[in-house]
């Protein structure tokens, strides 16, 4: 099998695709003829063949997908005006901390923020596949420990957490907290590309007083802001 012809089963493999497709479940459409090595390969050079148009080929967590490029969000929102309910600051911010924290508990969370976090946030973490239980902290309780999950890397087209932004950069923190706050679903990805959002909440001075030993006093949120 030629070059071309191996490019195209790829291309079209992925694009009729709904979730991303890991490298190995890839080589089964070549009954395993290919290596892993070839196979980046072939992917690295349709990257290159796609990078002047609206779709992008890229590498998130669960493997390689395509996916609209940031500059056409606010086209594609023309053909979908109704926009799915926001994320409130106080959801956003806790699971800002699990992304850079974790493993945390959700006392670690509630010292960092400085409220008592509602239950209803986390089971909406969740029920979204942002977040899940990894183990227990050996202490009194054994309280639980929560960590971000893959389908949060998907959703926001990232491959790992080494490339989260620093949330400490000058855009990093609106880069990634509206980018989760405009994740849909996985239908069109919330990519870290787009710096343009607002900063919704300034969670740097927090985390950075937690760090140093100086949990802020914890008051009551009974709902989320």
């Amino acid at each position: 099998m030629n070059t071309t012809d191996a490019k195209r089963i790829l291309e079209t493999a992925l694009i009729c695709s709904q979730q991303p497709v890991p490298v190995r479940e890839l080589r089964v459409l070549f009954e395993d003829a290919l290596s892993a090595d070839s196979i980046k390969g072939l992917l690295a050079a349709l990257q290159l063949e796609w990078a002047q148009r609206g779709v992008e080929l890229v590498c998130v967590a669960s493997g390689w997908r395509f996916q609209s490029r940031p500059e056409m969000r606010q086209y594609l929102d023309r053909l979908h005006p109704e926009k799915p309910p926001k994320y409130t600051r106080a959801t956003l911010e806790t699971l800002a901390i699990i992304a850079y924290r974790q493993p945390v508990t959700r006392a670690d969370m509630e010292d960092i923020r400085g409220v008592m976090i509602n239950s209803l946030i986390i089971k909406q973490l969740e029920d979204r596949g942002w977040i899940e239980v990894i183990g227990h902290r050996e202490a009194a309780g054994r309280p639980a420990l929560f960590a971000t999950t893959r389908q949060f890397l998907d959703d926001l087209g990232i491959e790992s957490l080494d490339q989260l932004p620093a949330i400490d950069s000058p855009a990093g923190e609106a880069r990634v907290l509206s980018a989760l706050s405009d994740a849909d679903g996985g239908e069109q990805p919330a990519l870290l590309g787009d710096s343009s959002a607002e900063t919704p909440v300034t969670l740097a001075a927090e985390m950075d007083d937690a760090g140093n030993g100086t949990p802020q006093g914890i008051r009551d949120e009974s709902e989320p802001n």
